[in-house]
């Protein structure tokens, strides 16, 4: 395959060793920099230009898309999307992973356990928000921070309360976050590509340090994951829309707490830590999954008019609730069943042999007007906005 590595930084270890591994396989990779594009939307079809010519033709290519960058490489990297070349990290997925608050956001909507966080912008709710996540000690995140940085302990409430004043004064968003004392400054870095985790480490922050960040200072070493930690690895990176990732994960009294994904994990630590091929591993990802390029599902089946995508739930007072999918009539309605979920689990394509429970919820694509009339209204939250009164200011 003709592969390019998206970096700003050729001669850092993870970019070098990915080149490496790539040109020990027999592909043809070219590292270029990011910044060095040009999106071309003048023609028939999506396009880019590189140092002001025409892009050759690439089979895939693999971002390491730089924080500082953020808009405009993953612009690029959706503009590769549009010409159908496969990427293991889509552009959502780094601008989901990127945001602190977003990934939070989108990893607590499927029961990923996590540090109990909150997120205020008025200083009259700050105190609030303490005794949210458990009161002082808290942990005070910068929405943007990586390595470390932008990541602050706060012994007691009032030092918390003066720092996020602090931070709200500069414009900086910031997270409050419970402070888990039981991880006792080390966490577990597990490396995951695709539907596996191919390396993992632990990292022990040194001193009276609570980061264990290896930038840093702190210590690796090489670890097991257990059956647990490993399915909440691959599920966080899954759900973010990455194939290659690095989760980060505290040690809980009850298990894995996932604090953040990095769509651009450093090789560095965990290959020396671990002694393993992680670069190799990806290439072989990407070869393996080339002809299956990232396709905006949505966006493809959403074109035909009158049809679209859609999630029904089966509810506990559906008459084909024991029956077989077969039975449902969805078919006879033109609607296709393409995932069931089921609880954590997820059966893709499912049979027509399929029994329904109640509580499945079955992502649908058909006819949005026979799909509408299945889904049940949304629960209001709030009462009905009411009519004017005759006299809807009172003059004194």
């Amino acid at each position: 395959m003709k592969l390019a590595i998206l970096s700003r930084a050729p001669h850092a270890y993870s970019t070098q060793r990915l080149r490496a591994a790539a040109e020990q396989r027999g592909h043809t990779v070219k590292v270029l920099n990011t910044l060095r594009f040009a999106i071309d939307l003048t023609g028939d079809e999506p396009d880019l230009q590189y140092r002001g010519k025409l892009l050759s033709d690439y089979d895939a290519i693999l971002p390491r898309i730089g924080n500082s960058i953020t808009y405009f490489g993953t612009a690029v990297v959706r503009q590769f999307e549009q010409m159908d070349v496969y990427t293991p990290n889509t552009s959502s997925g780094i601008t989901n992973s990127r945001d602190k608050l977003r990934a939070t956001q989108i990893l607590s909507r499927h029961d990923i356990a996590m540090p109990a966080t909150t997120f205020v912008h008025n200083r009259a709710d700050v105190e609030m928000a303490i005794e949210r996540v458990g009161g002082a000690p808290v942990v005070i995140k910068l929405l943007e921070g990586t390595q470390g940085i932008g990541v602050i302990l706060a012994p007691d409430t009032q030092v918390a309360k003066a720092i996020i004043e602090t931070l709200h004064s500069t414009k900086q968003n910031v997270l409050i976050q419970s402070f888990i004392s039981e991880s006792k400054g080390r966490d577990i870095r597990a490396l995951v590509v695709g539907d596996r985790v191919v390396a993992a480490m632990r990292r022990v922050a040194v001193g009276d340090e609570f980061r264990s960040n290896v930038h840093r200072g702190g210590n690796v070493e090489a670890v097991e994951l257990s059956p647990e930690y490993h399915r909440a690895a691959v599920k966080a990176a899954q759900i973010m829309g990455l194939r290659v990732a690095g989760v980060d994960m505290l040690e809980g009294k009850d298990g894995p707490l996932v604090m953040e994904v990095n769509s651009s994990p450093g090789l560095e630590g965990i290959e020396r830590a671990t002694d393993l091929d992680v670069a190799g591993a990806i290439i072989d990802y990407i070869a393996n999954q080339v002809a299956f390029p990232e396709i905006d599902v949505r966006q493809r089946l959403s074109v035909s008019t009158g049809y679209g995508v859609a999630e029904i739930v089966v509810g506990s007072d559906w008459e084909f609730v024991g029956k077989q999918l077969s039975e449902s009539g969805l078919g006879e309605k033109d609607i296709t069943v393409l995932t069931l979920h089921r609880g954590s689990n997820v059966v893709p394509n499912p049979r027509r042999s399929t029994v329904l429970e109640a509580n499945d919820r079955l992502l649908c694509f058909g006819k949005l007007e026979e799909m509408r009339s299945m889904i049940p209204a949304r629960r209001r939250r709030r009462a009905k906005v009411r009519k004017l009164p005759p006299e809807p200011i009172v003059e004194d």
